[in-house]
């Protein structure tokens, strides 16, 4: 059985999610804080979504694992596992803005081998399976690819927040932000599929945990996107990466941020 067995079922998902976060948007909804010393905000949207999926997941492949946000791990170590982030962009969901998703990923072997970002609102999914990607949404169906970026010079950058990295970490993304044509803050997973559709050519964010990012690698790589960690090396485990559309983009944002 491969990855593209599941696809239905990702739909599937997708649709239970989406149905029960939607009442929740532009509502009077709770909000609960989970970081100490800072705001990292959680909602009942987020976790009832990703209870919905939870059960689904239970019933139809009980053998899987899951790994969720909000509710933690289960049976990781097994062949297929579950990755969901219910609302990625919780900051945006909140505040009425449309950035934000519902992150759905499966795992092999330890691999990120399908993904899906669902936007509910505008009724849009973004898929990808390494080998290709592709966009659904109100204005039909097409396939996501990247475009051409010659250099940092003719890029647009995108991150959610400079202040989401460390002191550190944020200087030298200053010295790539300097570098680019045009630099802009927000977007969570929806600025990674604009990248895999062409509209953009580099991200840069620091922090990140697995469910934020495992069910977006197949996606950029379905578009002959790049996503790897500042150090070059495979980006499912979270942490500092870089994500980019080209390779001659990716490589010269690694250069400066590994320049000591």
């Amino acid at each position: 059985m491969t990855a593209i067995d599941f696809t239905s079922f990702v739909d599937r998902l997708a649709a239970v999610s989406g149905e029960t976060i939607m009442p929740f948007f532009r509502s009077a909804l709770t909000v609960e804080n989970k970081k100490a010393g800072g705001f990292d905000p959680v909602t009942a949207a987020d976790r009832a979504a990703e209870e919905a999926m939870r059960s689904q997941i239970r019933k139809a492949f009980p053998e899987h694992g899951i790994l969720g946000e909000e509710y933690g791990s289960e049976r990781t170590d097994s062949e297929y596992v579950w990755v969901l982030d219910p609302i990625d962009g919780t900051k945006s969901f909140i505040s009425g803005m449309v950035a934000w998703g519902t992150l759905i990923g499966l795992m092999r072997f330890g691999e990120p081998v399908y993904g899906m970002m669902h936007q509910p609102f505008t009724r849009e999914r973004f898929s990808g399976d390494n080998g290709a990607a592709l966009y659904r949404g109100p204005t039909g169906n097409r396939s996501l690819n990247v475009r051409p970026c010659t250099g940092l010079d003719d890029a647009l950058l995108f991150t959610t927040s400079p202040l989401l990295m460390k002191e550190t970490d944020r200087a030298q993304f200053r010295k790539v932000e300097n570098k680019v044509r045009l630099s802009r803050y927000g977007g969570d997973c929806y600025a990674y599929c604009m990248l895999a559709a062409g509209q953009i050519d580099l991200i840069i964010e620091t922090e990140l945990k697995p469910y934020d990012i495992i069910a977006l690698i197949p996606i950029i790589h379905g578009a002959g996107g790049i996503i790897t960690t500042w150090e070059g090396t495979p980006a499912q485990g979270g942490g500092r990466v870089v994500v980019a559309g080209d390779k001659r983009v990716h490589e010269a944002a690694l250069e400066i941020l590994n320049r000591v």
